[in-house]
């Protein structure tokens, strides 16, 4: 069941335990996955990965693989809580100002680029030269599930940058994929996907709370995408667009209406009962929900909603169906090759080296500097932890090849580059953080 709203705690706090936490679940799903994979009962993994679901309509078959519902539908969901999160963190986050913004959106850059050109360099040409977007990506939840493990030797501005870096990650992982993993566009079922997405605005805008009219527009454009070629899970993203993430009414008009109504209430002799006959008892009772409602954005209620879906029930099973490699003496034959070392390369060195020299040029530049208590080797060291690629690397490395040994390759890689960047991240953060019970910012 999804967790609601917990006003006592912040809204960073919430997101940063639903992350952390989510993690342990997404690694056991891996080891589920890779054990499964491997075992005498690898068959049956196998039988259900591809196991057809759908239905006919119009006397058309319409139909995806089990492992293909969770890709490209339940992932979608994975999607919508991702652009739920830019959006918040872009108009009310650490990334609604320029000073707050550059920082993590540089050194994200410096993230993408240099992982993005190592890999090229040593895959230039071929059917491996697609894959230049694997070690781009940032596993948020892994990152953070490391960093979670000191506890409160972190300072927050140091959680803070690494969240807001990892999130900025996550948008150009969305633009890589809806742009450059898109071979073949339809017209038709993308103007249909914008009238569409204008009836839910609209939707949206005049505050219909009906969740059946809001989910089966979703549905409708998501399966407008689907046909169209771009890859469904953007459709997660372009909702996530249009629903609010500020409240719709002023603080005052809330007090005002809560005031009113309950002045109203405690002249009426209100019980548990009277409101079935007294209409005004019922319409003051109805009018302070609706209050309440308003001063809760419908963005920040469903992101809180979702993260625990996502976290702990999306995720793992998108590894349990993904990360099902089979490893024997042909997996690693010719292992390590170009493909591997450009994402291990990637993960691991192009990371940290393009979050770090993009990080150092803007504080030098004077244009942002670090946050109180943070350090030029903490930096360093949550640097290593987005070579963290996993789920996004995953995803990417399966849009991006057809050849299941390709895709093997680069997803045993990503296993890899994966380990080392939590094991060497974890080091030099254990090394650099301040003791237990020190002074931090």
């Amino acid at each position: 069941m999804p967790q609601k709203i917990n006003p006592s705690v912040p809204l960073f706090e919430r997101f940063l335990h639903s992350q952390s936490a989510g993690s342990l679940a997404l690694l056991l799903a891996t080891i589920s996955a890779v054990f499964w994979a491997n075992s005498p009962w690898a068959e049956i993994y196998e039988s259900l990965s591809h196991l057809d679901i759908g239905t006919y309509i119009g006397g058309n078959l319409y139909h995806l693989t089990l492992a293909h519902w969770v890709k490209d539908g339940l992932m979608t969901v994975f999607f919508f809580v991702v652009g739920l999160e830019i959006k918040r963190e872009i108009l009310i986050g650490e990334l609604s100002s320029w000073r707050k913004a550059i920082l993590p959106v540089m050194a994200a850059l410096g993230g993408a680029i240099f992982p993005a050109a190592l890999y090229f360099f040593l895959n230039p040409n071929g059917q491996e030269a697609a894959g230049w977007g694997i070690p781009m990506a940032t596993d948020i939840a892994f990152a953070l599930g490391v960093l979670a493990l000191f506890g409160s030797r972190v300072p927050t501005g140091l959680k803070v940058f690494l969240t807001a870096l990892a999130i900025v990650d996550d948008l150009m992982a969305v633009l890589v994929i809806a742009i450059f993993y898109t071979e073949q566009i339809a017209i038709l079922p993308l103007v249909i996907v914008v009238f569409l997405l204008t009836i839910l605005g609209i939707v949206i805008r005049r505050g219909v709370r009906r969740p059946g009219i809001h989910l089966l527009l979703f549905l409708g454009i998501w399966l407008c995408i689907l046909t169209s070629g771009v890859h469904a899970t953007i459709a997660g993203v372009l909702v996530a667009l249009l629903y609010p993430v500020k409240a719709s009414i002023s603080p005052e008009t809330f007090y005002q209406v809560i005031k009113d109504r309950i002045a109203h209430l405690e002249t009426t002799n209100l019980t548990t009962a009277s409101m079935i006959d007294n209409k005004q008892q019922l319409r003051a009772i109805n009018q302070i929900y609706l209050a309440a409602e308003d001063m809760i954005p419908a963005g920040i209620f469903l992101e809180e909603n979702l993260h625990s879906i996502q976290a702990f029930l999306i995720l793992p099973l998108f590894a349990l169906f993904s990360a099902g490699v089979v490893i024997n003496m042909e997996t690693f034959q010719g292992f390590p090759n170009s493909l591997s070392l450009g994402v291990i390369f990637g993960l691991v060195l192009g990371k940290q080296i393009g979050i770090l020299s993009f990080s150092y040029l803007v504080v030098k530049s004077k244009l942002a500097e670090l946050a109180k208590g943070t350090t030029w080797s903490q930096i360093w060291g949550v640097s290593i932890l987005s070579g963290i690629g996993f789920t996004m690397s995953i995803f990417i490395s399966e849009l991006a090849f057809t050849d299941d040994a390709l895709i093997g390759d680069a997803k045993i890689a990503i296993f890899i580059a994966s380990i080392l960047s939590a094991l060497w991240g974890y080091i030099v953060l254990h090394r650099n953080l301040p003791a237990k019970g020190a002074e931090r910012g």
